[in-house]
């Protein structure tokens, strides 16, 4: 018996919940567009059997094993890599009864939800994830991975996943893109530039990586000019493998817009690793400036994902590394921030600058307004701890009526777990239903244009934003 209520997510009131229905019903199976997301292109180049069912929802997904370390869960009893070489477990059946004893957990969270989609649209599998049932869930979902038809590529097509983007580091290789390319497989799968390692004074070994930038572009990097012409000839690299976009996970919003000779000068410091705090900052908002720059060149949409305190603990950090649940919102100026960008180059239409947040509070105050007058200026979706039905439509009620639909970037997944992106896109699509539906219940928007809009948040918004509609 299905345990997911085909009403979920929907208005309370009849009519209300009617239109819902009828607005989802045009939207629920349309292609994924999934333009921004961790996944790890490798599983697309060999296209080899998911290993378990542990690795393949428990050990990459941080929305999970966060929850769970909060009450007392381990990383390292499921089976979370650490970064400093320690043990954990490596038997996935242990990692998944340690899993669905402490599912109950997450009751009520997106995650759950997730997870709930998946184990029941993808693996037929609707019995309660308990401890009782741990067993016979795993040699379910293992009987499934271990049949083609669940193999990468074919979940994929599956999904109706038309594009697929991954983040890559600046220092990437793109070998698993290459391979992809190279296949006979038609799947739209592209790369991202992620050049944080490299434009960041604060990563660990950042003059490294500077160092191996120059390396791999033949650019000496020993000067500012080639410095920024490294970046380019990495960005036209990853553009020939059919990259859209570019994406910054910068601690603040802070952009500058310095003179050449002060840029330089600053570099200079900064390579040299004399730069103090606060000119590490300018440093990182001087190349945020930098890459809009580039994008006028060479087309990249910039995504920029600023306002979380990454890494909070020095503890995890240093066992088990970066991207460990462990980013925290923060308070984030975006007005200040941005004007030195927006101010050189915000009104060109050329330019395109998706700008996510994790902190609510600037959604109607900051976002909405700057996006609702600057042409090069999106608003990305609700993001991490807010991509939840009550996130996904604080978002769309504190938007709308200063930056309207159409400053918007449709939804992205966002996600390191690759059977959630189906399940993540199903609530935006019903949530956004929801909310129009409501819109039209109460007078405020004609049926005939929500089941427009509807379309568009769900596919066109997200394809238009990232250029893929030129594809």
């Amino acid at each position: 018996m299905p345990r997911l209520d085909p009403d979920r997510l929907f208005p309370l009131e009849a009519r209300a919940r009617d239109l819902a229905r009828a607005l989802y019903g045009a939207v629920a199976d349309l292609p994924i567009v999934s333009p921004h997301g961790h996944c790890d292109p490798a599983w697309f180049a060999g296209n080899d059997r998911f290993p378990d069912p542990a690795r393949l929802f428990v050990t990459p997904d941080h929305y999970v094993f966060r929850m769970l370390f909060s009450q007392g869960v381990p990383f390292d009893a499921l089976g979370v890599p650490r970064a400093d070489g320690g043990a954990v477990e490596t038997d996935g059946r242990a990692i998944w009864r340690v899993f669905a004893a402490n599912y109950h957990l997450l009751r009520a969270t997106p995650p759950a939800m997730w997870i709930d989609h998946a184990l029941e649209h993808v693996f037929g599998w609707t019995p309660p994830l308990v401890a009782a049932t741990a067993d016979a869930c795993y040699d379910h979902l293992s009987d499934c991975l271990a049949q083609d038809g669940f193999r990468p590529r074919a979940l994929f097509d599956r999904f109706g996943v038309e594009t697929l983007a991954t983040t890559d580091s600046a220092l990437d290789p793109l070998e698993a893109h290459a391979a992809i390319r190279a296949s006979d497989w038609g799947g739209h799968v592209i790369p991202t530039y992620r050049p944080d390692a490299v434009v960041d004074p604060d990563h660990e070994g950042f003059a490294r990586n500077v160092d191996a930038l120059g390396a791999m572009t033949g650019e000496d990097v020993s000067s500012w000019r080639s410095y920024l012409a490294a970046h380019r000839a990495r960005r036209a690299e990853f553009v020939a493998m059919g990259a859209r976009a570019s994406d910054h996970g910068h601690p603040t919003a802070r952009t500058e817009d310095l003179p050449e000779a002060e840029a330089a000068a600053l570099y200079d410091r900064v390579r040299a690793g004399q730069a103090s705090a606060k000119e590490a900052e300018t440093f990182r908002g001087q190349m945020l400036t930098e890459m809009a720059r580039m994008s006028l060149e060479d087309g990249l949409v910039m995504q920029i994902h600023a306002g979380a305190a990454r890494n909070h603990s020095a503890a995890m950090l240093a066992s088990h590394g970066r991207d460990m649940g462990f980013d925290i919102p923060t308070r984030t100026d975006y007005v200040t921030a941005l004007r030195p960008l927006l101010s050189a180059h915000g009104t060109d239409p050329r330019l395109r600058v998706i700008v996510f947040t994790l902190d609510e509070t600037a959604y109607s105050r900051e976002l909405a307004p700057l996006a609702g007058v600057y042409p090069a200026l999106l608003l990305g979706p609700a993001w991490w701890f807010f991509d939840s039905p009550e996130g996904m439509r604080r978002y769309r009620e504190a938007v709308t009526e200063t930056a309207g639909f159409y400053n918007t970037a449709g939804f992205n997944d966002d996600t390191r777990a690759f059977c959630s992106i189906p399940a993540r896109h199903d609530v935006a699509r019903r949530v956004d239903c929801a909310y129009l539906a409501t819109l039209v219940a109460t007078g405020r928007l004609a049926e005939a244009d929500a089941h427009e809009v509807a379309q568009d948040l769900a596919y066109n918004l997200a394809k238009r934003a990232y250029r893929l509609d030129r594809a």
